[in-house]
């Protein structure tokens, strides 16, 4: 298995200096299907068609770091390293998420399906690194966000989807093994009460304590979900993260 750069910047830089409308949203349409009616061609999702020009405004700030260039030399260094003995190309397409001004897109919920929700992509041997409207670029997130989707596709392919809060666990241990690029120093503040409660609710399938646990109480309040004192933010990934040996 081989991943390969989807190269999409462009066509969506030029499709974002068009004016917002019905006619930008057929557009969108057209590149979302392709030649065919009703399937995923070319997966731009996350892409929101009728976002404002500041999504337009990232993509170039994007381009101005030579993002596909950056996420090509990533893909060519996993490739070296992977050792899958199959044929399959995996196509990847950087993806943009309007978490910012976009009313559809949820951090949170939309973090969360682009990593555990991947059957879409992963069976039509796609891979989205996603970036967000909201945060700030540099070539090190640009290089470890290639590698953490590129490694969740693999795990994809390797494992059964994850469905109890241990495997969505694994997932992200099986992730942090593998990403040679380390750019985020978020510290897991009380590492005691997590691991006990990872260990007591480790076989639970229940997705609103799975979400808490890899979200915390605040977005989960934001979102009308339970919460189970889940205090800090992210707390699942950085368990995962310092917890991967």
């Amino acid at each position: 298995m081989t991943f390969k750069l989807f190269p999409i910047l462009d066509k969506m830089i030029d499709f974002y200096l068009k004016p917002a409308g019905i006619d930008r949203f057929h557009e969108y349409l057209d590149i979302l299907k392709g030649d065919s009616k009703d399937n995923l061609e070319v997966p731009i999702p996350n892409f929101n068609p009728m976002a404002k020009k500041h999504v337009l405004e990232k993509l170039l700030e994007l381009k101005k770091l030579n993002v596909e260039e950056v996420i090509k030399e990533v893909l060519n260094n996993i490739n070296q390293r992977t050792s899958l003995q199959t044929s399959v190309e995996i196509d990847v397409v950087l993806s943009l998420a309007d978490d910012l001004k976009g009313g559809w897109t949820n951090l949170y919920t939309t973090n969360y399906d682009s990593k555990f929700k991947l059957n879409a992509y992963v069976s039509r041997d796609f891979c989205i690194p996603i970036f967000w409207s909201s945060e700030e670029y540099n070539i090190d997130i640009i290089q470890r966000r290639t590698e953490e989707y590129c490694f969740r596709t693999l795990y994809w392919k390797k494992y059964q989807k994850p469905r109890t809060l241990e495997e969505h666990v694994k997932q992200e241990q099986f992730v942090n093994q593998n990403c040679t690029i380390d750019c985020n120093n978020e510290k897991l503040l009380d590492f005691p009460f997590i691991d006990r409660y990872y260990k007591i609710h480790k076989d639970s399938t229940e997705h609103s304590r799975i979400f808490n646990f890899m979200y915390g109480d605040d977005p989960c309040s934001e979102l009308g979900y339970v919460k189970y004192e889940i205090k800090e933010s992210f707390a699942g990934y950085k368990y995962a993260r310092i917890n991967h040996s």
